[in-house]
């Protein structure tokens, strides 16, 4: 009998999501240094070993918060690396925590809070991983609170702010690849020195915009394709939002990132008034 074909890490991660049913937060979740984890798929054991973890030369690290175009950015890769190649690469995307990343080229994809909260509330609601919410307004106060996996949005970018001048890392907005999506695309090649032609930047283009990767979602992430890729648009927030909860996220947009050069990318006025 033929040996079955080895799965990547990607594939057991899907399995792994997809097994898992819904239950209890405290069966869900865990504490690590004060930050929740899914605990299907995350552990201390893991965060432990991660400590003395040393990447490789070509390996290409994507820093977001959840739900700012991680599986956006991942498709990007995927594909300019396959077109410098001239040929498919595997598609494999374990999910990491940074130990010493100070010699490495870091993609950090940020998007505005707004617009992630939503995105993150959906998120929570289709994944079976992650307990489930009975309301936008009970999992918007564990948002704005930090209390969501992966901690609190305003204390990432913070934490991130301190290393954007780095010249390793490339900070980039999940609007401005919206809006201008060849012009980041170019910007983000060239980080990673992989230069495209205009030609090859517009196959890529082409095969990474969201309605061929939502298009293609069964197949990439199986039954959780929905889950992954919803929407992908900019002002979502403006329909669960109400006026009490835009101004607290103002506020919190103003205590931790009025002045600084991340708050300064997001465009906040544009992207998170009413």
């Amino acid at each position: 009998m033929a040996q079955s074909k080895q799965k990547t890490n990607r594939e057991m991660l899907l399995d792994t999501l997809h097994s898992t049913k819904k239950t209890s937060a405290e069966d869900l979740l865990f504490n690590y240094k004060g930050i929740l984890y899914p605990s299907t798929i995350c552990s201390e054991e893991m965060f432990g070993a991660l400590e003395t973890f040393e990447a490789r030369d070509d390996d290409l690290l994507i820093a977001t918060y959840p739900k700012c175009g991680t599986n956006w950015v991942v498709q990007i890769l995927h594909e300019v690396v396959s077109m410098i190649k001239n040929q498919e690469v595997v598609l494999d995307q374990p999910m990491i925590e940074f130990g010493n990343p100070q010699m490495l080229e870091i993609l950090m994809v940020i998007r505005n809070p707004k617009d992630a909260a939503i995105s993150f509330f959906n998120f929570y609601k289709s994944m079976p991983a992650l307990p489930t919410y009975e309301s936008w307004n009970l999992f918007f106060k564990d948002f704005i609170h930090g209390n969501v996996c992966y901690g609190s949005y305003f204390d990432y970018i913070v934490e991130w702010n301190k290393h954007v001048d780095d010249k390793k890392v490339m900070a980039v907005t999940f609007e401005d690849m919206k809006i201008d999506f060849p012009t980041q695309l170019k910007k983000i090649s060239e980080f990673f020195e992989l230069p495209l032609t205009e030609e090859q930047i517009c196959t890529v283009q082409s095969r990474t915009s969201f309605t061929s990767m939502k298009e293609k979602s069964e197949d990439t992430h199986g039954k959780l394709g929905d889950a992954f890729f919803r929407k992908g648009q900019i002002g979502d927030w403006k329909n669960l939002f109400t006026e009490e909860q835009s101004k607290e996220v103002d506020a919190k947009f103003q205590q931790y990132l009025a002045g600084t050069k991340l708050g300064e990318l997001l465009n906040y006025t544009k992207y998170c008034k009413m």
